[in-house]
């Protein structure tokens, strides 16, 4: 036991009394059953206090690792503190995929899963759709096994925590496939909001980077399925870059995934960063904000005419499209949407105010925030923009009454 660990970027520093780093699904159930209070921190790349405790704090990444494929149902169940980094490569061996992934390799599942963390794609969904069981520890140490189709499942996936610990999931796969990745240059953003549907429905998969400077996107990383076939030059009248490209433009792009066309196995194209890389820009801050398909040109619009009060504290922002579920916490539940990433510079009182700005900006759409990263909207607010959150509150009293896998934000956030 040790205590003093730090989230991935360095802003937060976890207070709890006890750090722990069970070995056995057998320990880690004693531990849950003996603690009063428990939060979980997976790869600690969350940017605001959703894993911090006083008390007990998890850490599962030195749990007896399981991976079992079962090729006939098409699922992979994996331990909760395995990360897409120790599950892909292992797919690819046995000729499986998973459907979609994030931009970051080296985050842990359950952690992505929990928060609804998401890849790109207009028919791709949230990386917690993949997810057809799960095995939670709940309060006094016993585990709950839950099925896709089970009454609570929908209410259980995106737990945010504050159910028991994720142990153990089920993730759907399908067979391997190739993928080719292209990046393009300085798009005006005029003709993104005039033909955004053609832009984001051109490849599997379509990211769009810019520093809300100016009236151009920097980069678009288009990623397509298959070998056959070649790139177009342009896309929309953007330029097919000649270098290999980060998402942040002043930053050496050889840490990240292969360009230029150039097939490979899926694990090593759809993460932005290769496994085994350093991502994004380490020291930094990030935000995310989901609104309606629909309002997609109208909310880049509003960005744009507003960007001058946060592109200061701006390192990088991403856009992507994520489809629809029902998963009741899900940034897409029952609506396709596209996702606006900020990564900031690590510059507390700058980034605030430009998330705040960001907030303002987007405001007429409604967007619904990601749970791990920062936002400043009132709980009053969020609630009326996750419209299960009420039922998800009843689910968490019953399987947790005595609130043990509340922390205060999730307290001040759902229970306030």
């Amino acid at each position: 036991m040790n205590a003093g660990p730090r989230n991935w970027a360095g802003n937060i520093a976890f207070a709890a009394r006890t750090v722990v780093r069970p070995r056995t699904f057998a320990e880690l159930q004693d531990i849950v059953r003996r603690s009063d209070k428990v939060r979980v921190l997976g790869s600690g790349h969350s940017f605001n206090t959703i894993a911090d405790t006083d008390d007990t704090l998890l850490i599962l990444s030195d749990l007896e690792r399981r991976i079992e494929i079962d090729p006939a149902a098409r699922t992979v169940s994996v331990d909760g503190g395995a990360t897409y980094a120790d599950l892909a490569p292992v797919l690819y061996t046995a000729g499986f995929a998973l459907p979609n992934v994030a931009s970051l390799p080296n985050i842990t599942i359950a952690g992505a899963v929990v928060t609804a963390t998401h890849g790109s794609g207009d028919a791709n969904r949230n990386l917690a759709a993949a997810v057809s069981g799960i095995k939670l520890v709940t309060a006094n140490g016993e585990i709950l096994s839950l099925s896709r189709g089970d009454t609570d499942f929908d209410g259980a996936v995106v737990s945010l925590g504050a159910l028991g610990v994720l142990c153990e999931l089920t993730l759907d796969i399908v067979p391997s496939f190739d993928v080719r990745q292209n990046v393009y240059l300085d798009l005006p953003i005029a003709t993104v909001v005039e033909n955004f549907d053609a832009l984001m429905s051109r490849a599997y998969s379509v990211s769009l980077f810019t520093r809300w400077q100016g009236a151009t996107i920097d980069q678009i990383w288009v990623k397509a399925l298959g070998s056959a076939g070649e790139p177009p030059v342009d896309v929309l009248g953007a330029r097919a870059a000649t270098r290999a490209c980060h998402p942040i433009p002043d930053m050496d792009g050889t840490n990240c995934t292969a360009q230029f066309g150039v097939a490979g196995p899926w694990h090593e194209r759809l993460f932005h960063f290769a496994i085994g890389n350093t991502a994004s820009a380490g020291a930094e801050l990030q935000s995310e904000f989901f609104v309606k398909r629909a309002d997609a040109s109208a909310a880049i619009a509003a960005l744009h005419a507003a960007q001058e009060q946060f592109s200061g504290a701006l390192f990088i922002s991403e856009m992507r499209s994520v489809a629809a579920d029902t998963l009741w916490l899900s940034s897409a539940y029952e609506q396709d949407t596209i996702g606006f990433h900020f990564t900031w510079r690590p510059d507390w009182e700058p980034a605030i105010a430009a998330v705040k700005a960001v907030e303002a900006a987007l405001a007429p759409f409604d967007p619904r925030p990601h749970w791990a990263k920062l936002f400043t909207l009132p709980p009053a607010v969020v609630e009326t923009r996750f419209q299960r959150i009420s039922d998800f509150r009843n689910l968490a009293q019953r399987l947790d009454p005595a609130g043990k896998f509340r922390n205060r934000f999730i307290t001040d956030l759902l229970f306030s």
